[in-house]
């Protein structure tokens, strides 16, 4: 039976049965340990989706992984897609937030920009641990076989470049910045360079790639928009 009727069901016959309070609280726990199941579900998987692909992760993959049944998955997630949605985002705020963290050293706009290329110069072996760069992995395969995860792919990336525009168009207000700058091409420009050495470390697995261009990338910041 489908867990969301079985549920259903369960409520009904609580609510009959038991005194108001009790009924609520029955309720909140069931609600509870659903929410505990699917992010259990989703951090488990969240690697197997990153290093394999969406087309190469199997339902067998995620039930060997999760020690749950078919019927068990897909009581908390409607179907392989919605799973793969949730393990990407879960992918993108576990790498995201750490750079957030680390942006928070200053409250300078030109410090922070250089305070991006310092996160990815370690950036190889923190995501390695995690399969991978999740923007990568999952925007290359969903480019082949599933449009609609890519469209949260794109959505992902447009996000990051649009917080790198902010942080410059704020740079350019405190006047660390020339104005005469475009922020969005600048935005667009460092991500390219940034996802293109990440490829580029993976591919090789040489992390020098990535070194060499986040220096490259400081250079640009000091000699194309530091006033």
């Amino acid at each position: 039976m489908n867990l969301f009727i079985e549920m259903s069901v369960a409520f009904y016959i609580l609510k009959k049965y038991t005194n108001w309070y009790i009924f609520y609280y029955i309720c909140f726990i069931m609600t509870t340990k659903a929410e505990i199941t699917s992010q259990y579900i989703i951090k488990t998987v969240a690697p197997i989706f990153n290093k394999n692909g969406y087309a190469a992760t199997s339902m067998l993959d995620i039930t060997k992984a999760t020690g749950l049944t078919k019927g068990a998955i897909y009581g908390n997630f409607k179907n392989k897609e919605e799973l793969a949605y949730e393990a990407f985002k879960y992918m993108v705020k576990s790498l995201m937030k750490p750079l957030s963290i680390h942006l928070e050293q200053s409250s300078s706009p030109i410090k922070k920009l250089y305070l991006i290329t310092d996160f990815y110069r370690n950036y190889y072996p923190f995501s390695k641990q995690l399969g991978g760069c999740p923007v990568l992995n999952i925007g290359v395969d969903s480019n082949n076989s599933n449009s609609s995860l890519l469209t949260k792919v794109r959505d992902t990336i447009q996000r990051i470049q649009d917080k790198l525009c902010s942080i410059i168009e704020n740079g350019i207000e405190c006047e660390e910045i020339s104005a005469e700058i475009n922020a969005m091409q600048y935005a667009k420009r460092i991500d390219t360079i940034i996802q293109g050495a990440i490829f580029m470390t993976y591919t090789m697995n040489d992390e020098s790639y990535m070194k060499d261009t986040m220096n490259y990338v400081d250079q640009m910041i000091t000699n194309e928009l530091k006033l």
